[in-house]
């Protein structure tokens, strides 16, 4: 580190988004997505060989699209060959990513991004397979100077102090990520992970409203966007209207319903969750468990998920009590990157000298 400046910097690579938090100023996130024109045609067009986020989804007719991350994790975690195209693929999109969010934050840097370092802290779903951390270090090795990996949820509590006594939910595009807390490093059993988020809650949408409205037309990727536009679980709000072309022509549709149950069927599996992990802890201090259930990620901002969660926690568990995070989409990054900074400079030497 002698005569280079540190840049702290705490990551939450999602599903759907990927996250940035420096201590040099800069927050900024990106559509987990990464796409290559798929002739020379759409890279003269482009202008360049590789597109992120928003820019790549816009242009998605003209490119190859990858989304390297599956139910929060890569998807070479679950059953690719090490040497098939897919694998390769997902790692080479997933780099690409990463290092675009350096790049990102150093040359945004006061100092011009000169003779810096840089070092972060990833966070990962609660209960990622071994096979995936190593990927993930191994895609950092040459991006950041230094690297560490703490699950999700510690990650939002370590941000927001909340070390003992609460219960942090962490609701993803892929994955739902519990976590108890109390006082100490979370271990596997003060963890759960369930596959019901916010990708299930679109995939449920759209088949509702398939079933319903079979003349018209739209993707999957439609219906996201309203969703995290209008996501509603409440019984109370007004009624809820899209816009779905039926033979070419925009037409209003009512979804209120539909809407409210899909934002509805990931409430039982998560408070499933919670009582698992509730009932299994010292009985002298559930009760403080259940009195500061902290909700976060983009599903937090499910309007009525609260109240919801609340309800089924009543009837499940007697009693709960829900907050929700004031920055949902940060909230993961910004703790990582307390974190990042916290640890003493001798930490990260142990690290790297134990990765040798």
């Amino acid at each position: 580190m002698v005569g280079k400046r540190v840049i702290n910097v705490g990551i939450d690579l999602g599903t759907s988004r990927s996250v940035i938090a420096c201590d040099n100023g800069v927050r900024t996130y990106l559509p987990s997505v990464v796409g290559y024109p798929k002739d020379a045609v759409a890279r003269k067009m482009l202008s360049k060989d590789i597109v992120f986020g928003e820019e790549a989804l816009k242009n998605r007719m003209s490119l190859e699209l990858i989304r390297p991350f599956d139910k929060g994790m890569l998807k070479i975690a679950q059953d690719w060959d090490e040497n098939s195209p897919e694998y390769k693929k997902a790692i080479e999109a997933a780099r690409a990513l990463l290092k675009r969010l350096i790049e990102i934050a150093v040359e945004a840097d006061p100092g011009g991004g000169s003779n810096v370092l840089v070092r972060g802290v990833l966070g990962a779903p609660a209960l990622a397979s071994r096979k995936n951390k190593k990927a993930m270090l191994e895609i950092a090795r040459g991006i950041l100077d230094d690297v560490m990996y703490v699950s999700e949820p510690f990650a939002v509590a370590y941000g927001l102090g909340l070390l003992t006594n609460a219960f942090i939910v962490d609701i993803g595009a892929g994955t739902v990520d519990l976590c108890r807390m109390h006082g100490t490093m979370p271990t596997e059993d003060d963890q759960i992970t369930t596959m019901k988020a916010g990708d299930y809650v679109d995939q449920v949408f759209y088949e509702l409203l398939s079933k319903k409205y079979t003349n018209a037309n739209f993707t999957v990727n439609m219906v996201k966007k309203f969703k995290e536009e209008n996501s509603n679980v409440s019984q109370h709000g007004d009624s809820v209207f899209i816009e779905l072309p039926v033979n070419g022509k925009p037409v209003r549709h009512d979804v209120t319903a539909e809407l409210r149950m899909a934002c509805k069927a990931i409430v039982p599996e998560l408070v499933e969750g919670i009582r698992k992990l509730i009932s299994t802890y010292d009985p002298e201090f559930q009760t403080h468990l259940k009195e500061n259930v902290i909700l976060a990620g983009g599903g937090s901002q499910i309007v009525g998920l609260k109240r919801e969660i609340e309800d089924f926690m009543t009837e499940k568990l007697g009693y709960g009590k829900v907050t929700c995070v004031e920055e949902p989409l940060y909230a993961g990054a910004n703790g990582a990157l307390l974190l990042c900074k916290d640890m003493p400079d001798e930490y990260w030497h142990e690290l790297k000298d134990r990765s040798k």
